[in-house]
């Protein structure tokens, strides 16, 4: 039996190592782009960047140091070099995908950070095993810009795992849609009508505004978000307000919201402040042929018709008045029920030349 040579022998004392066998080694050197191994083998193992992680430009002395213990796949024996070419980040795909499997099957809440923000939806990373959530699975309502949530921990459900075709698809939208339900039974719970509330200026269309109430969106209708006149919801409130309402009705799942406080209502003391005789001061708020509306106070306005603007014919109001024109005028009429005052600028002149008339007759 011929005696076996130093080499020999060295070899013998080194394990022997297949591709595709998991090893464990430990960390004798790092650089930026590669990780050194001693497996125990008779040649050092290797990972490079793009075998640790799928994230790009990633300074690997930032993550691994001289003395750490890690577990790699053999990609190569002999990479031509005598080296063993290893991979950390498929074999951290695996124990993902087997992660990832089990939340399948229990429909486990995950998090993860999203890593890509691609055309059709976010790419976010579990255990190195890439998912893909659909741009109509990121959101319970329609999202222009998927750039918002780079670098976010977001929480998501998986609804499709097929690893062999790489389509493993996560749905956040479900979860926002359950956690929206949870609120708005808890919100229906406690609210009445009547009820003042705070709440978010969510959306504002030309009809009015959507306030989102923690759980449930209301209506602000134009009409009720003064006593006053509203032209332009637009001019009036920007999406993010915080603003202070009240219910006014609940249909079902519907709520009809309100601005108009009673304590603020300027027809509560208008039989006094507008009684017939009075005197007072308007503006010009708009005009037909027949006459003239003043708003005489944010939600009250009074109608000055043509025949009362002057002492003298006028065939329409805008022939002599112009819009925002501050007027004084006369209370002729007043009727709280139906909530309508008329004026006369031209009682007023009458009364106005009678006293000066008679004030020339005491001096005679």
């Amino acid at each position: 039996m011929s005696e076996m040579s130093f080499e020999q022998m060295l070899d013998e004392s080194f394990k022997t190592i297949r591709n595709g066998e998991v090893v464990e080694g430990t960390v004798i050197d790092v650089k930026p782009d590669e990780i050194i191994l001693n497996i125990g083998y008779k040649s050092d193992g290797i990972i490079t960047r793009n075998e640790y992680t799928n994230e790009p430009n990633v300074d690997l002395t930032t993550v691994v140091s001289v003395g750490d213990t890690m577990e790699s796949k053999v990609l190569k024996v002999n990479d031509g070099e005598g080296q063993v070419m290893l991979t950390y980040k498929r074999l951290a795909a695996e124990k993902g995908n087997k992660r990832l499997e089990e939340a399948f099957n229990t429909q486990e809440v995950l998090t993860a950070k999203v890593v890509q923000v691609l055309d059709g939806g976010l790419s976010v990373v579990i255990d190195e095993a890439r998912i893909f959530i659909p741009a109509s699975l990121v959101s319970d309502t329609y999202e222009k810009d998927l750039g918002k949530y780079k670098d976010q921990e977001i929480e998501f459900v998986i609804t499709e795992f097929n690893p062999r075709r790489r389509r493993i698809i996560g749905d956040r939208k479900q979860l926002l849609l359950a956690k929206k339900e949870e609120l708005q039974k808890a919100l229906f719970e406690r609210i009445n009508v009547g009820d003042v509330l705070e709440g978010t200026v969510k959306n504002i269309t030309d009809f009015g505004a959507f306030i989102d109430l923690g759980g449930a969106d209301g209506l602000l209708h134009i009409s009720e978000m003064s006593w006053g006149r509203v032209e332009n919801p637009r001019k009036v409130f920007k999406v993010g307000d915080v603003v202070k309402v009240f219910i006014k009705d609940i249909n079902e799942r519907k709520i009809a919201l309100s601005m108009k406080f009673e304590d603020e209502n300027p027809w509560k003391d208008a039989a006094e402040k507008y009684a017939v005789g009075n005197i007072v001061t308007g503006v010009v708020a708009r005009m037909t042929d027949f006459g003239a509306f003043v708003e005489l106070a944010p939600g009250v306005d009074a109608l000055l018709h043509v025949s009362q603007i002057s002492r003298e014919h006028v065939e329409k109001p805008a022939d002599v008045l112009n819009i925002g024109q501050e007027i004084e005028a006369k209370i002729v009429d007043f009727n709280e029920v139906d909530k309508k005052i008329s004026l006369s600028i031209k009682v007023l002149l009458a009364s106005a030349e009678d006293a000066q008339e008679e004030e020339e007759n005491v001096e005679e």
